[in-house]
């Protein structure tokens, strides 16, 4: 069995398999192991694909679609021959021809699928890419990661990469460009900061500059031909090729001569490399630009980087390694192929290299705008409860559980520990923030989500966006009464009347919390906390607690958590008939949390002593993971009819947690070195 990582490019698609700890690019074509981006669609109704299409396309340029991986999100049709078609379907023929071309050079399908995408974009996108994978009808286990991580991860294969180290990656292939920030950690790699991008920047545009300076060599001639002619206009296809193989020369010559063989028009144009650098030089420069922004929101100087890689066919223009080492002050670390690099990396990732979780199966469709998941496996249904969780439960699964995986621990299926080891951190800011978070799983590409519980909008007035994990969990006995505490008294439960006197008094004592100073403008039902040093706080269980009253230790909001560098501390939980409001402060190293692939919160139902369910089992980190779900706002609303609600808290909870998760759902283990989670508390559920 082998795993497959598919790096689906705009002008160019390439992949890798994975087999027995080794990765090896995968030939697609005849001429070359990338085959072009192309699609086409014959007069049987019938596709082709790669070197096929595109030699085809220079005669049928009606039946044939280039570049379209620009094109997803845009809702204007590509017409092939007059039948529409969108981007995403386009991508989907694309990825089933690699799969099945893949599947017969190596004599049978792949064990799971690594499929990449650029990191700066964003849910609709990532979305959009998740149903293109769907609309393939791959049977595999498929999940994603962004273009930067993979390249990082064949990088660490190919030079000694110490945890810690931080490497930016200036991906330049041929129809975008992305600039991120990594760090290594003990287990892979997590992005810093923000990744930047530009959505048009690439080889074809590069490829248009040198046809534009052809035409401007031949006088304006190209203008003079008739566009409906079928020879002219397979005289043009051709000195396009003709425009990028002399771009493609210029890489390891000084000047070559492109043929121009035109109907009107017999000759050829001289092209030097400084002219072709003279052309690309200011797109280069918005390039690095792009990458400073990446630097600046990751926190990291150009002195703090250990190396800048250069990924993308691209980047093999001389001129990009010498601007960039110029402007960064650098090394500057580029593969003979850098085409492969990203293709062999989530060929890595696919084969479970990194593994730390258990295994997504196919995604499920999400309207544009929710947010992207993998298809898990059936919610679960009402059945038995454990005892005050009011979670329903479920027998776990065959084989792997249904809880989804990024980037890695694609094929093995199964979890793997992911042990805090901190790494000696370098000095400096750089180096004080890799200390901090050198203990938290590698997170996975952004964008990545996970869970199945896809509900329809809420009648909350807030926004949801996210939803509860798939997996319930099951005690393996059921759950005993808490043991009274010295001196003997009954403990807590909220439906007896005998407590209903304590019940209100926790309700003044927790109806202190004041709102939060920092908002953020996208917030309408809540302020995002960013983790910066606050004024004013809002009042804990513990700082409210009357004197000589105990406050139970799984809701204080002690200084163990507030020392770690992201934490949570919950300071109320109102439930009425319509919602759950639940209030918190928190910090996350001074940026705002991010559910669609930063740190975040994961929120959960618990019995009266707030460990049952563990909060060992309330992240992707577990071999059977409990139910929970996302949040970046604050407050945290949530509908009453919502599966959020319904299953992460449960109807019938008596308390509510929440842990600081990485964008992989992780949860991030404090900093005590024992592989706990003491990021967060829980408080008692108000109802009113």
């Amino acid at each position: 069995m082998y795993a497959l990582g598919i790096d689906l490019g705009t002008t160019y698609t390439a992949a890798a398999t994975w087999r027995d700890g080794h990765a090896e690019i995968a030939s697609l074509g005849s001429r070359g192991a990338a085959i072009p981006s192309v699609v086409l669609l014959r007069e049987d109704e019938t596709f082709m694909t790669g070197e096929a299409a595109d030699r085809r396309g220079i005669v049928e340029p009606q039946r044939v679609a280039r570049e379209f991986k620009r094109r997803l999100g845009d809702t204007t049709p590509i017409l092939l021959s007059g039948v529409p078609y969108s981007a995403e379907a386009l991508t989907a023929r694309l990825l089933r021809s690699v799969v099945d071309e893949v599947a017969q050079r190596e004599g049978g399908q792949p064990s799971a699928v690594c499929v990449c995408h650029p990191a700066n974009w964003g849910h609709y996108k990532i979305d959009l890419l998740h149903q293109a994978v769907r609309m393939a009808g791959l049977d595999q286990p498929v999940s994603y990661t962004t273009e930067p991580e993979a390249a990082a991860v064949f990088y660490a294969r190919q030079q000694r990469i110490d945890p810690g180290a931080v490497v930016a990656v200036y991906d330049l292939g041929g129809g975008t460009f992305d600039a991120a920030v990594l760090r290594k950690t003990a287990t892979g790699f997590e992005i810093l900061g923000q990744p930047e991008g530009i959505e048009r920047l690439g080889g074809i545009d590069f490829d248009a500059a040198v046809f534009s300076h052809v035409n401007r060599a031949l006088g304006g001639k190209l203008a003079e031909l008739d566009e409906d002619d079928a020879a002219v206009v397979a005289a043009v296809a051709r000195l396009k090729e003709e425009c990028i193989r002399a771009k493609e020369a210029l890489s390891s010559d000084t000047d070559t001569t492109i043929p121009v063989l035109l109907p009107n028009l017999v000759t050829e144009v001289r092209l030097t490399r400084a002219e072709l650098e003279g052309m690309v030089r200011p797109a280069l420069y918005d390039s690095i630009e792009a990458l400073r922004r990446a630097l600046r929101s990751a926190g990291v100087t150009p002195e703090q980087l250990d190396a800048v890689l250069l990924v993308g066919g691209s980047s093999r223009m001389p001129v990009v390694a010498q601007m960039v080492g110029a402007e960064l002050g650098r090394p500057v670390a580029v593969d003979a192929h850098p085409k492969h690099a990203v293709a062999l990396g989530a060929a890595r990732l696919a084969g479970g290299e990194s593994a730390a979780g258990p295994v997504s199966t196919a995604d499920a469709a999400a309207a544009p705008g929710s947010v992207p998941g993998p298809v898990a496996g059936p919610v679960p249904g009402p059945a038995s409860r454990p005892a005050g969780t009011g979670r329903a439960a479920v027998s776990p699964p065959a084989g792997p559980v249904g809880v989804g995986l990024g980037a890695a621990g694609l094929a093995g299926g199964g979890p793997a520990a992911a042990g805090p080891q901190a790494p000696a951190a370098p000095q400096g800011p750089a180096g004080r923030q890799a200390a901090a978070a050198s203990a938290a799983p590698v997170p996975p590409p952004r964008g990545t989500q996970y869970g199945v519980a896809r509900e329809a909008p809420s009648p909350s007035p807030y926004p949801t966006g996210d939803r509860a994990q798939a997996t319930a969990y099951v005690p393996a006995v059921p759950a005993a009464p808490p043991a009274p505490p010295a001196p003997p008294t009954a403990p807590p439960r909220r439906r007896l009347p005998a407590l209903l006197a304590a019940a209100i008094g926790l309700v003044v004592v927790l109806s202190g919390g004041i709102a939060y100073a920092l908002t953020r403008g996208d917030n309408p039902g809540g302020n995002s906390p960013t983790g910066a040093a606050q004024g004013e706080q809002s009042p804990t269980p513990a700082q409210n607690a009357p004197a000589g009253q105990q406050v139970p230790a799984d809701e204080q909001c002690s200084a163990e958590i507030k020392s770690n560098p992201r934490w949570v501390c919950l300071t109320k939980a109102t439930l009425t008939k319509n919602r759950i409001t639940i209030n918190y402060e928190a910090g996350n190293n001074g940026t705002p949390f991010d559910v669609s692939g930063g740190f975040h919160l994961h929120i959960y139902g618990a019995d009266e002593t707030g460990t049952n369910p563990p909060d060992s089992i309330e992240g992707t980190q577990a071999a059977k993971p409990g139910l929970w779900y996302v949040e970046d706002k604050n407050p945290s609303v949530r509908s009453v009819t919502s599966k959020n609600f319904k299953e992460a808290i449960g109807e019938d909870a008596v308390k509510v947690c929440a842990r600081i998760a990485d964008s992989h759902h992780r949860l991030v283990p404090d900093t005590s070195g024992n592989g706990t989670f003491k990021t967060g508390n829980c408080v008692p559920i108000t109802r009113e």
